[in-house]
């Protein structure tokens, strides 16, 4: 997996196209103009109106971003659904509920006062977030038109957050928001395969704010210019606490200090879980990475346990988002611990919120 990771890596943030002894990127680059083509011409379809796009009787706001990879779209849904909440809003969170196997349009992840849907049936994400927005409906389905009406009509919801809805151009959207990797924006500026981009720059011109998420490597380092003349935010992941899997119980983010630790994760972007752990003065003998969105199985976790053990590990660590699809496994949580994180906006919560309103 982490061999995997790595060629994907270094195919997305290397723009070399031209090697006499690995081809690969060449016919990437070829695969990639022809899913440009296709994107233009869908946009294009849009742009013009020849596409429909559908309107819905409430406000809607996407969070998404031109990226593939870990950007933190979900804590920053998570973040601007309990803004709304607080505002005496009624919000509902729209998720299109990749990876889950449920199949009917409509899925009810949370109807706000119970969690009625597990991660391998709503995906993994839709559940963290109907855990962390308690009060909040949750749901999913491949048709956000259908299911957003449907929280209108039977949840009184009468505003929507879209979790990674950018690209979703069939629904009407009162606010786009972009979030982007701080770093690298564009990763090597290609679309897939041979680069990370779902769409170019230039589609950053339908964006209303965008977020740059992260901190820059260096304090002194000019950040990438970003064509973009609307309101512009800076966001990052600030740990919260860690939490024992098996027994619930949480300790601050200093429990970790100087401490030896197994990490793993199954994130976009795992280099980001790295650094925060970094950031934290622990001691990372041993890092697994997996791709997004991974399923672990018993071979997995016996791996991460012989890892541990291996690397003289005092404990091991994950995510939020990878906790969420270890639950079934209470042997192994009792062993594991979980670093939650949350978004902070730079400029604070109210700016941004204010932006928001303005739009809608």
């Amino acid at each position: 997996m982490t061999r995997m990771t790595n060629i994907i890596q270094t195919l997305w943030y290397n723009r070399e196209t031209f090697h006499p002894l690995n081809p690969l990127p060449f016919i990437a680059l070829c695969l990639s103009y022809l899913f440009c083509c296709g994107v233009d011409v869908r946009n294009k379809l849009f742009d013009l109106g020849i596409s429909e796009q559908h309107k819905l009787p409430c406000p809607v706001i996407s969070v998404g971003n031109i990226a593939v990879g870990g950007t933190g779209k979900t804590p920053t849904v998570i973040l601007i659904a309990r803004m709304l909440n607080e505002k005496g809003m009624r919000p509902a969170v729209l998720s299109r509920g990749y990876g889950g196997s449920a199949e009917t349009p409509i899925n009810i992840v949370s109807d706000g006062e119970r969690i009625l849907m597990n991660p391998v049936e709503a995906g993994d994400e839709p559940v963290l977030m109907a855990k962390a927005l308690p009060g909040i409906p949750v749901l999913t389905g491949a048709n956000r038109y259908d299911t957003g009406f449907y929280a209108i009509k039977n949840m009184g919801t009468n505003v929507l957050v879209l979790d990674d809805g950018f690209q979703h151009r069939n629904l009407h959207r009162d606010v786009n928001i972009v979030l982007l990797d701080t770093n690298r924006p564009f990763g090597n500026g290609y679309m897939l395969p041979r680069g990370p981009l779902r769409e170019s720059a230039k589609a950053l011109r339908r964006a209303d704010i965008v977020i740059r998420m992260g901190i820059p490597c260096r304090a002194d380092e000019a950040l990438s210019p970003i064509p973009f003349s609307g309101p512009l935010f800076n966001g990052y992941h600030q740990p919260k606490d860690v939490i024992q899997a098996g027994s619930g119980v949480m300790y601050p983010v200093d429990f970790l200090r100087n401490k030896k630790i197994c990490a793993f994760t199954g994130i976009g972007i795992p280099e980001s879980f790295k650094s925060t752990l970094k950031s934290l003065n622990v001691r990372i003998e041993a890092f697994m990475a997996y791709p997004d969105h991974y399923r672990y199985k018993e071979q997995d976790l016996d791996d991460i346990r012989k890892t541990a053990l291996r690397s003289s590990a005092e404990l091991i660590i994950t995510t939020e988002k990878d906790a969420i699809k270890l639950s079934e496994y209470h042997h192994f949580c009792d062993n594991l611990f979980v670093l939650r994180t949350e978004i902070r906006i730079t400029e604070g919560p109210d700016a941004l919120m204010q932006g928001i309103k303005m739009r809608i």
